[in-house]
């Protein structure tokens, strides 16, 4: 009798065990999960942050050249 009841309880430890292992790997592959989606956006902020300054920097440059030209065809032009 005492041999089925320790086997028993050693099911039920073994059971438990199972049970909370799969809890701790479903709660370790959701972290994983939300690491991977924060790196992402991460990522995608400052790719998003390069363009932006590119295209501004591209803006002025563009600006500036038009300036610098119109004025040096106003001169040829008037001079």
């Amino acid at each position: 009798m005492r041999m089925r009841q320790s086997l028993a309880e050693l099911e039920q430890a073994f059971v438990e065990e199972i049970s909370l292992d799969r809890l701790r790997r479903a709660s370790l592959q959701r972290a994983a999960q939300r690491r991977t989606r924060r790196r992402g956006l991460a990522r995608a902020h400052k790719r998003g942050t390069i363009r932006f300054l590119i295209l501004a920097l591209t803006l002025i440059l563009t600006a500036a050249l038009v300036t610098v030209v119109m004025f040096r065809t106003l001169y040829v032009l008037l001079g």
